[in-house]
Order: C-alpha cells, then sequence, then structure tokens
C-alpha cells in the first residue's frame, strides 16, 4: 500500500505561485507514475499533470501549460507541483496520485489509470 499527503496549499492572490508536495509512505514510489488532479466546487476532478516514472517525460493540461510544472525527487518519495501565475479559475482542491506501469516512459492523464490516492489541498486563488 502507498499512502499520499498532499501539502502546500493556502490563499493566495492572483498572480501569485505556491509549491504543492505529496509526501508518499509505506513503500518507494520510485516505480510509480505519479500525477495531480484537481476538483472545484460542483465540478469533476479533472487532470493536471503527470509525470513517468523516469522523470523524463511530464504532461500537462492544456489550460495549466506554461504555468504549472510537475517534478519528482525519488530519494525524498516525493512529488511536487509547482503553480506559477495563479487565476483564480485554478481555485479547486488538489490531488495527487500514483499509478503502477510497466514502462519507465509511461504517463497517465485519466483518474481510472492511478491506483493510489492522497486526499487533497486546498488551493483559493482571489482576484
Amino acid at each position: 500500500q502507498v499512502q499520499l499527503v498532499e501539502s502546500g496549499g493556502g490563499l493566495v492572490q492572483a498572480g501569485g505561485s505556491l509549491r504543492l508536495s505529496c509526501a508518499a509512505s509505506g513503500r518507494s514510489v520510485r516505480t510509480y507514475a505519479l500525477g495531480w488532479f484537481r476538483q472545484a466546487p460542483g465540478k469533476d476532478r479533472e487532470f493536471v499533470a503527470a509525470i513517468s516514472v523516469s522523470g523524463g517525460r511530464t504532461q500537462s493540461a492544456d489550460s495549466v501549460k506554461g504555468r504549472f510544472t510537475i517534478s519528482r525527487d525519488d530519494d525524498k518519495n516525493t512529488v511536487y507541483l509547482q503553480l506559477n501565475s495563479l487565476k483564480p479559475e485554478d481555485t479547486a482542491v488538489y490531488y495527487c496520485a500514483a499509478a503502477q506501469v510497466s514502462w519507465r516512459g509511461t504517463v497517465r492523464t485519466t483518474r481510472d489509470a492511478y491506483d493510489y490516492w492522497g486526499q487533497g489541498t486546498q488551493v483559493t486563488v482571489s482576484s
């Protein structure tokens, strides 16, 4: 089993930045593809960004490209999401997730591809 705990959320003004962290425990996520999703009130959970096992491949949603960056530090068993140029529409609960994959270059962008989820961290962007 893998337990995931997000942190780093908060209230920020539009144009500001945050860095979200997701610490894994229970086992190493070194062989897992990792991702971030978000869910705004009244909306479905949507894909934000993903990173492969190797860290060499990433993919982001069009709505966050050029503003959000995903990264991983396997020595710390942690995945990060750097959020820059934040907009009010980025307000949501942000979740990290881990997926078992067979190829180190795989990135996963759909919810059902992920095996483990964190509890989420709230990001609120004021205008």
